[in-house]
């Protein structure tokens, strides 16, 4: 059952907080369960001051990062140590203090020549660490996936228009992203879709008119729109500066 909510922070930073709070719940409850936490990561700046806080908080020291894997729900088609990389941007923050096993971080090898093989390789290589218990109707179950929304409606990399859009059977594509004139690797639909949690972090004010279209107009036609857990939660996490359009009721 998919089940939806709002929830609206003062700034950004406060909004990094009550995410990591949230990730810490959801992982000391997936461990309690099945003795494991997915996570599937997202770039960009709100979620980086995450990755940060994770890193250095005291209010995360306890984190289980022992029994905690770390995947990529999209990658630029960069090697890993240019600066729009994805993975350089988390390494820089969440891996910084050392307390993430590198075994537990699962990199898109976006180095390849070929954004079609990279793709290829790395759901071969999420297919070999997920068992058939942590897959429903033939997709991983993600503990929590983190997304966020571009001002296009975009999310992961799943651009308007684009390819990747109608993909329904496999788990990971080279997604052609025509306003950029590049792929990107991205998780497909099914793959969010079948997720026990989504958090959908959404910080700035470049995002309000986006925002507004999306969960006021429900015109149902960005992207974003078809992140529809199958039977999962699915949380807007906003600041104040996104939410300035939407009704104070909602």
């Amino acid at each position: 059952m998919n089940q939806e909510s709002r929830q609206v922070y003062a700034d950004a930073d406060a909004l990094a907080k009550a995410a990591g709070l949230d990730l810490l719940r959801l992982a000391n409850e997936a461990i309690a369960a099945r003795d494991i936490f997915t996570l599937a990561l997202s770039g960009g700046s709100t979620p980086k001051k995450l990755y940060s806080l994770l890193a250095t908080d005291p209010a995360f020291v306890d984190f289980p990062w022992d029994k905690t894997h770390l995947f990529f729900g999209d990658e630029r088609h960069v090697p890993p140590t240019d600066k729009e990389s994805n993975y350089l941007m988390v390494s820089q923050s969440l891996l910084s203090n050392g307390s993430v096993p590198a075994k537990h971080l699962h990199r898109v090898p976006a180095e390849m020549s070929d954004a079609g093989a990279a793709a290829a390789e790395y759901e071969t290589d999420m297919r070999a660490f997920f068992p058939s218990d942590l897959l429903t109707d033939g997709f991983p179950r993600f503990d929590a996936i983190l997304l966020g929304m571009g001002p296009d409606g975009h999310t992961a990399s799943l651009f308007p228009g684009s390819k990747g859009l109608e993909e329904n059977s496999r788990w990971v594509v080279a997604n052609w992203v025509e306003k950029f004139k590049t792929d990107r690797i991205t998780f497909t639909f099914p793959v969010l879709n079948a997720a026990r949690n989504i958090l959908l972090l959404v910080a700035g004010a470049d995002k309000t008119e986006m925002l507004h279209e999306v969960l006021v107009d429900k015109q149902g036609t960005h992207p974003v729109e078809r992140v529809r857990p199958v039977d999962g939660a699915k949380v807007w996490m906003l600041d104040q500066a996104a939410a300035a359009k939407l009704p104070t009721s909602s």
